[in-house]
């Protein structure tokens, strides 16, 4: 899960430079496109196309569809507000898998649980800043890709049991990449350099990668226990902001974030105690 968390922000990255030039349907559809090649010639010469038989294939489809309602959301978000701040907001998937974890996974809470998310989403409110700047539209969208994105682990989990790692990996791309394919003659624009090329091939590598080991996170740890340790996207996602944005946080980004970060983590202590 650390090194998903370091990977994401490169996609992130590649996803706001082309934002600005390209719809956020296009770069969606090749991050999933690209995302399918690159797990297909990974995993098909070795396994066929049985890698596809799911057990749980009405799971793994709302699970796809979860992870391409994510990215929309984030790729569009993307386009108008720095990589920092929608890393912070992002994070707060671990808080709606904690939330959900009791309900549909049957997995323990407890009081400390509860106003650990509570207070993460208190983070949320001092970063996002009703009445600034910062609390707009792609904001708020930021948020709708953490809930997309927080059911889509408690899917993750749920099918974790029945499908092998390398299957779950390849369902995401498969539905995102074909289903957005429907809207691509709407909005398509022809990549203008080579570029802009790599870029979007880049978003599919890192995100394919990425979503690989959080599959295999899902497999070896509880939902609620692993999630805490996407906390690294954020490191990632200042220093790919600096870099390649010149842009660094402010002070309250930063109050906001480690609110965030400190009730994932306590979070994520209080569950492991627990057991």
């Amino acid at each position: 899960m650390c090194t998903a968390g370091l990977l994401f922000p490169m996609m992130s990255g590649f996803a706001k430079f082309l934002g600005q030039d390209y719809s956020s349907l296009q770069v969606s559809w090749a991050r999933a496109f690209v995302h399918l090649l690159f797990l297909s010639a990974l995993f098909l010469p070795h396994s066929g196309l049985g890698v596809l038989r799911s057990r749980r294939p009405g799971l793994q489809l709302v699970r796809a569809a979860m992870l391409t309602t994510s990215n929309l959301a984030t790729f569009y978000a993307l386009t108008f507000i720095p990589l920092a701040e929608q890393a912070a907001i992002q994070l707060t998937a671990p808080l709606i898998v904690a939330l959900l974890a009791w309900p549909v996974l049957r997995e323990r809470t407890t009081v400390a649980s509860i106003s650990a998310v509570a207070m993460g989403f208190v983070g949320v409110l001092v970063l996002l800043r009703p009445g600034s700047s910062m609390f707009q539209w792609p904001a708020l969208w930021v948020l709708v890709s953490a809930i997309a994105y927080g059911v889509y682990q408690i899917l993750t989990r749920l099918v974790a049991p029945h499908d092998p790692p390398a299957t779950s990996a390849l369902w995401c791309p498969l539905v995102g990449a074909f289903g957005l394919m429907l809207a691509l003659p709407f909005v398509w624009r022809t990549p203008a350099n080579l570029s802009d090329l790599l870029m979007f091939l880049g978003c599919g590598a890192f995100g394919a990668i990425g979503h690989y080991f959080v599959a295999r996170a899902m497999v070896h740890a509880p939902a609620n226990v692993i999630s805490p340790f996407q906390y690294f996207q954020l490191i990632g996602s200042v220093i790919i902001g600096w870099l390649f944005f010149s842009h660094l946080p402010d002070a309250a980004t930063w109050i906001g974030a480690t609110i965030i970060v400190t009730s994932g983590l306590y979070l994520g202590w209080t569950q492991h105690r627990t057991r």
